[in-house]
């Protein structure tokens, strides 16, 4: 795992699409809802240009986005929150997604939000490690 300029990048043991599929799965089994899911090296493709495999899904739960966006209604630019499947150069996968405590510290989140902010950042962990990781029965 990385940290850098917000964002927390986790290796994946599986490929781009895989690791959706996975974090799909973990997302809906942790009771939240997913919105979409963006193949954005498809898109790439339909325009003619090449790129990576990149996928983007986008998922939350309004009990744990509200309270933010009742706090500070900037915080809805960042929500629903997001994770990044991406291939790099070298043929390896991560998986990227949104500090919850720099998403806090970019919209000045008040005390009343922290308890979100925790519930958001535990959650999202527990979820990408699921996504990346090897399968538990392995």
């Amino acid at each position: 795992m990385s940290k850098n300029a917000g964002l927390i990048t986790f290796a994946s043991d599986w490929s781009v699409g895989e690791t959706i599929d996975r974090l799909q799965a973990a997302v809906t089994a942790a009771g939240l809802q997913v919105f979409a899911r963006i193949d954005h090296a498809g898109g790439a493709a339909q325009a003619g240009m090449p790129l990576r495999p990149t996928e983007l899904l986008i998922f939350g739960n309004p009990q744990g986005g509200t309270p933010l966006m009742q706090d500070r209604q900037t915080s809805g630019i960042d929500l629903p929150l997001k994770a990044l499947a991406w291939q790099d150069e070298d043929g390896n996968v991560w998986l990227t997604y949104n500090d919850a405590a720099w998403l806090a510290d970019r919209h000045q989140l008040g005390a009343k939000s922290e308890t979100a902010i925790t519930a958001i950042e535990a959650g999202l962990a527990a979820v990408v490690r699921q996504a990346t990781g090897p399968d538990a029965g392995a």
